[in-house]
């Protein structure tokens, strides 16, 4: 069981947290929590770290950063021994769960969970603090934001459970953002590959390489609410989403002699910048001189167009990048412009990405022509387009983002029946 940084800020919600837990127990599960920090609580100490030192020490930084789960697990062991339960917190380095890379952006290489299965087989909760690791130096280290849940995944999949059950405060995966459209249907299913696109295209809630990493090692994760009451129905009679894998999902939909889902979502994403380079030489050699650069300095590139090339042997090329890496995508670009040789850099911050998703698109024609047709309907200009096997992304302007989605959930049938009066 994992619970996210709203269902532990404060000691009323904590208690509500170890109430849950204490009812998977009493039912005759074994448990083991993984935790996050209260919320706000992490942004507090980076601050702390950014006034301490700007040019801050990674390794110093995970120290202090990976507090804020240390004092979760502890206040929710003492918690559930409050209420009459074995528990104990079992920090990172206790496990251990052993990481690899970078300090601040640790990967996890193997977690060694022999004794803490063993403290659970003599009726012990453990309770871990997400997000924390030890390297391969000795050292604490962070698994970058929001690497909670990747730690519940790595932990339930070292544990062989039987389900990793992600409490957030939102009880499940939806068509789209209920914010935005009214009719949004909850999902009862979703593929890893659905989650996995419409995580890294704005659903946020998942963290990409906690799905990735599921899906590696076949944990079935199940997305739940942890604001219920503690009178509700236990989560095993009570799903929010499971994610499960393409086989699983081919088992559902033949037992409930269903039609496979065409679309699963619409995701949308305010997080991406536009950057148009003018007059690049249209020769071989001209794209790699772009996109080397910027894959040194870990900017992440998302949709490309190359515009058919112009009489000059010249060609205009555009591409996305996260909105936060734009000053240093263009300032890398500026710097580079006599090597690469374009004319001038024009920049759009003011852009969204919204993506259709869905594994049905692999046997079904006609999606991509939906979704055009749709927008051009309403008038929405498309400014770029990419692709996948189960992915269509396009992108707009930004205010368009909320008549763009509606509009697309509408156009796929994904609009949820609202019972006649």
């Amino acid at each position: 069981m994992k619970f996210g940084g709203t269902s532990m800020a404060g000691s009323e919600r904590i208690r509500r947290v170890a109430g849950i837990v204490r009812r998977q127990q009493a039912a005759g599960h074994q448990v083991a929590v993984v935790v996050s920090a209260m919320a706000g609580e992490t942004d507090r100490l980076v601050n702390f770290c950014r006034e301490a030192n700007p040019l801050y020490d990674p390794a110093e930084y995970d120290v202090v950063v990976a507090s804020g789960e240390q004092v979760t697990a502890g206040l929710l062991a003492l918690t559930l021994q409050a209420m009459g339960c074995r528990a104990r917190s079992w920090l990172g380095w206790q496990i251990p769960i052993h990481t690899q890379e970078a300090h601040a952006k640790a990967r996890i290489s193997s977690i060694d969970a022999e004794a803490m299965i063993a403290a659970m087989d003599a009726g012990e909760v453990a309770v871990i603090p997400g997000f924390q690791g030890l390297s391969e130096q000795g050292r604490i280290t962070t698994l970058g934001r929001g690497g909670s849940d990747t730690s519940a995944v790595g932990v339930a999949a070292a544990l062989k459970a039987d389900r990793c059950d992600i409490y957030t405060d939102v009880d499940g995966v939806y068509t789209t953002d209920p914010r935005i459209v009214a009719r949004a249907r909850k999902l009862k299913y979703v593929t890893y590959e659905e989650m996995l696109e419409l995580a890294s295209v704005g659903a946020k809630v998942l963290q990409t390489r906690s799905v990735s990493l599921a899906m590696k090692e076949g944990v079935r994760v199940q997305v739940l609410s942890s604001f219920i009451d503690e009178e509700s129905p236990l989560a095993d009679t009570l799903p929010g989403t499971m994610i499960v894998s393409d086989d699983d999902m081919a088992k559902i939909v033949e037992e409930h002699e269903m039609e496979s889902q065409l679309v699963t979502g619409i995701a949308h994403d305010k997080n991406e910048a536009r950057i148009v380079l003018t007059r690049v030489p249209d020769r071989p050699g001209a794209v790699s001189g772009i996109f080397a650069p910027l894959a040194d300095a870990s900017i992440n590139v998302d949709m490309i167009i190359q515009n058919v090339g112009r009489d000059k042997g010249e060609t205009d090329v555009t591409f996305t990048v996260p909105q936060a890496d734009l000053a240093r995508a263009q300032a890398l670009l500026e710097d580079k412009r006599e090597t690469i040789g374009f004319n001038r850099v024009i920049t759009d911050s003011k852009v969204a990405k919204i993506s259709v998703v869905g594994v049905g698109m692999r046997s079904h024609a006609g999606v991509a022509s939906t979704m055009f047709k749709a927008l051009a309907e309403r008038g929405i200009n498309i400014q770029a387009i990419s692709t996948s096997e189960i992915k269509i992304s396009v992108l707009i302007d930004e205010d368009e983002t909320e008549l763009a989605v509606r509009v697309l959930h509408t156009a796929y049938g994904l609009d949820a029946d609202v019972p006649a009066e």
